[in-house]
Formats: structure tokens, sequence, C-alpha cells
């Protein structure tokens, strides 16, 4: 089944209903698919054809959602790009997969310009809410009633989105994922979880494959998504008792931001059942606060864009352990091999590897990374992990080296290589440490060069000029020498140990 069809059949299945609400705005799934037939159209206009990538990027509204209808019906491939990213890291994104079309809002528009202004190709810059240009044209201006004239003979094994995910050894890589890697996936999802026809609340950036994964949820449901740009704990608490929410996904640092709010006790939440959690480790201390404050529970899960993405969950059937992600959601498998690929008995921590229709046919243009990552239909995953005698899923160590903040996953490597070049850094390792509100919290670790004078404050400024707010460190700790082993490995564990020991003093 191809995306598209997806709100077709929603629309068959369940008559118009209100699908969006926004902003005191409610947009019905009949409205979403005129919406994205106009911008179907709009792209034609400009020559956008089958396989064509086009871009999304900018923070959570409607028009994203209208616009990667829009783009399947075109015939092209989705290209979320996460709207904090510095417009370096967006040009490149852009470079890569030879965008067409750029889909962007006021809040993206000057970076957009920006990452556009040194590509050599240049694609067209389209924009939700600013008046056209000579150089930026309007949606809603491009947008058509007029069919075109087009004929869609792709097919659900043809990729429906380019998904880039930041690599540990350098750029960002390209996933691909197929029309039915994401509907099989939605589809799983929601059985797995046992989905009811209801409102759920979209405030995980939907410039991402979250926005896929929960349009495909709501469209197979026959739900609506009560969408925010940004999250803010009391309008949660008031969507939760306006819509009677019974669940919804958030990362950690909301889920601690609502346990340590205010304003919860203003609100009626007994409607809320479950909240998914993901993306970051989730503290059993937090996952008790939670349960205890809101009489709901909290199911922990686990996936990565390579597996398009859930590939374990808890549910309301199973007994939630904390500190495991689940189990497999349907049609998903999972094993724990060792270094020779051969799997480990239960309780035994390996590498993570996932096969199911959900998993990736491989990376944009990097068959040498493909190949190492998939191998005989199953998924390398990075992650070392283990599984108890009842098939529940620990995450040991996440992807190595990996920080994640606030829900969002930062690689160390670009940190490390930006402070690398500055000109008074003779050395630098990047790491997380524990943090209560966010999950982790950045920390470079950093060797002057002879004489040099730099700052921390100094060096936190570089790389906010530099780098997406995100990734820039919270501290930067000075020290002689970078601990190693034997053959000059440096030590990251030991940094660990005494980044977070310096910074709690």
């Amino acid at each position: 089944m191809k995306l598209k069809e997806l709100l077709e059949n929603n629309i068959s299945k369940y008559g118009e209903y209100p699908f969006i609400y926004y902003n005191g705005q409610q947009y019905t799934n009949i409205e979403t698919r005129n919406y994205a037939d106009q911008i179907a159209n709009g792209l034609h206009k400009l020559g956008v054809g089958k396989g064509d990538r086009v871009v999304v990027c900018m923070p959570n509204n409607p028009e994203v959602i209208f616009s990667y209808q829009g783009i399947t019906r075109s015939g092209a491939v989705i290209v979320p790009i996460m709207f904090t990213l510095h417009p370096k890291e967006i040009q490149y994104i852009i470079r890569n997969c030879e965008a067409k079309v750029v889909l962007s809002s006021s809040y993206t528009a000057e970076n957009m310009k920006k990452a556009i202004e040194g590509l050599e190709v240049k694609p067209v810059l389209v924009v939700t809410d600013l008046p056209g240009s000579d150089n930026v044209l309007n949606l809603y201006d491009l947008m058509s009633l007029e069919s075109a004239d087009t004929e869609d003979d792709s097919d659900e094994n043809e990729p429906a989105v380019l998904l880039y995910t930041s690599g540990t050894t350098g750029n960002p890589k390209g996933v691909l994922l197929t029309h039915k890697n994401l509907y099989t996936n939605a589809a799983n999802s929601a059985a797995h979880n046992e989905t009811e026809r209801s409102v759920t609340i979209g405030v995980l950036p939907l410039a991402h494959v979250y926005g896929l994964t929960i349009s495909n949820t709501c469209y197979i449901t026959g739900s609506s998504v009560v969408v925010f740009a940004r999250f803010d704990p009391e309008e949660i608490f008031k969507a939760i008792e306006t819509y009677k929410v019974k669940a919804f996904s958030a990362v950690p640092a909301m889920i601690h931001a609502m346990v340590g709010s205010p304003h919860a006790d203003r609100y009626d939440t007994s409607s809320l059942e479950w909240i998914g959690s993901g993306s970051a480790p989730l503290p059993i201390a937090l996952l008790n606060g939670f349960r205890h404050k809101f009489g709901a529970k909290v199911f922990e899960g686990y996936g990565l864009s390579e597996a398009a993405p859930i590939v374990t969950a808890h549910n309301k059937k199973i007994e939630i352990k904390p500190g495991s992600v689940g189990i497999p959601i349907p049609g998903i498998k999972i094993k724990i091999v060792d270094h020779q690929g051969k799997e480990v008995l239960a309780g035994v921590v390996g590498e993570l590897i996932v096969s199911g229709d959900n998993v990736t046919p491989g990376y944009y243009h990097n068959q040498k990374e493909t190949n190492r990552v998939i191998k005989e239909g199953w998924l390398f995953t990075g992650d070392m992990a283990r599984v108890d005698n009842q098939g529940y899923l620990y995450i040991v160590d996440r992807k190595k080296d990996l920080v994640i903040r606030g829900g969002f996953n930062v690689y160390p490597r670009d940190i490390e290589e930006l402070l690398n070049a500055h000109e008074s850094v003779s050395e630098a390792a990047v790491v997380g440490v524990p943090d209560e509100a966010m999950g982790e919290e950045i920390v470079a670790c950093v060797v002057k060069k002879a004489g040099a004078t730099a700052t921390e404050e100094e060096l936190i400024l570089y790389c906010q000029d530099n780098l997406a707010k995100n990734k820039t460190p919270k501290r930067i700790v000075f020290m002689e020498a970078l601990p190693r082993n034997g053959v000059g490995k440096i030590l990251k564990t030991r940094l660990r140990e005494t980044a977070a020991n310096i910074i709690t003093k």
C-alpha cells in the first residue's frame, strides 16, 4: 500500500471528520486531501516528478502533514529535515539529495536562504507564510486546483522518504524508506498498542520520521491529532482535558517537565491512560513519578530511523518492566548477536539486529554503508543490548558515543571536528553526562595548545556560531591530556566519569 492510499482509505472508511487541530483551527481529513492534491499539482508545475526529492523543513504546523501527502501524490520523495539544524548542515543534506524544491516557513526561511546560497544547483524555495518574491514562492500561491495530467505507476516497494540521520563517522547518511516500510510499521504499531479511534497529541517534531508515523497511524485508526509548534506543559494539559486525550508520544525531557509542572492540578487529565516514551533512556524514578502524579502508565519503546522507526514497545496487555524497552511489535524479529554474528543466549549482551518489512533497503548513494549495516535481510543497529527469557529488550548502550539530549541524537564527532579546528585547541573529545531534565548534557573535554588563552565562554560561543543550539556543549572542561589505552584510543568511559564529577561539584 502506498502512503496516499492511507488517506483515501481513511476517508472511505470514516467519512469526513476533524483530522488536525492547530491554534484554535481544525482541518478535516477531506480538507487535508484537498490541500495535498493542490500541493501535488503545484509541485508538478515546478517540474517535480517521480523520484525527485522535495525537502520539508519547518516547525510543527498543518502544512507539514499536507506537504507529506502532496509530495507523495506528486510521485516525489519526501526529505524531512529538522528545523533546528545549522545552515551548513542543511546545505549538506540539500546538496547530497539533490533536492528540487524546499518547503519551509518564516521560522526557517533565513537559514534556508543561507543554505541554498552556497549551492551550485539551487532548489526552488517555497514558504508557507511569507509573500512570494523574486527568489521565494508562497505555498498557497503555488497550489493549484487544476489537476495535473500524470499517471502514478509507482509501487509500495519504491522510496517514499529519504531521512537523514547523523553518523558517527562524519556527514549524515540518507536512509531510504519505502511506502511499505512506513505503512507496515504504522499498522503494526497500531495493532501492538490496540490503538483506538481517538484524539492524540503531536508535539514531537513532525518534520522527522515521527511526523510520518503519527499521521499514518491516524489515517489507519481514524484518529485526530492536536498539533503543537512547541512543547508547553500547560498547553498539553489543556489539550488532554479539552480533547479527552488517552495517549500520545513524548521524550523523557517532556515527561520530566510534565511531572515538575505546577500547572498539572489545574486541569482534568484523568482521560490519559498512557504515554509512549522513546529516543532516550527513561529514568525509572521518572517513570514511577509520572504514574503516581497522573495515574497513567509510561510505555517505553525503542526504534531507529533505519527501521521506519518502531522496533519494540510496551503495551496495555503486558507487564511493564522498568529499564526495558518492551517486546517486538508484530511483523518484526530481533536477535542479539556476538561479534561474529552468532545469536547469543538470553541475558547475554551483544549487538541488536532487526528484520521485517520495516527495515530500510539501504542508504542513498552509499552502498558501502548499506553493505556494512544490512546483511542477509538483517539490520545491524550498532546498539548493544540484551533480551530476557520473556523476550523483553534492554538497551545496554546506544550507538557508540551517541549523546541523546532532550530526545535528539547528537553525535560527538561533529562537535569534536569543529573544536579541533579552533586555533587554540590541541585536542577535543565530547561525551554525554546524565542530566535529570534533558536526559544527557553535552560536555567537551579540551586540551589547549601551549600558550593558548581560550576560555570556556569563547569556545561555547564558537560552537553556537557553527552548530545547531541543541548540539552546543553545555560545558567545556579543560584537561592537561586525554586518557588513552595502550593503543592510543581515547577512553571515553573514563572521560564521562571525569566530566560528570567535575560539573556536579
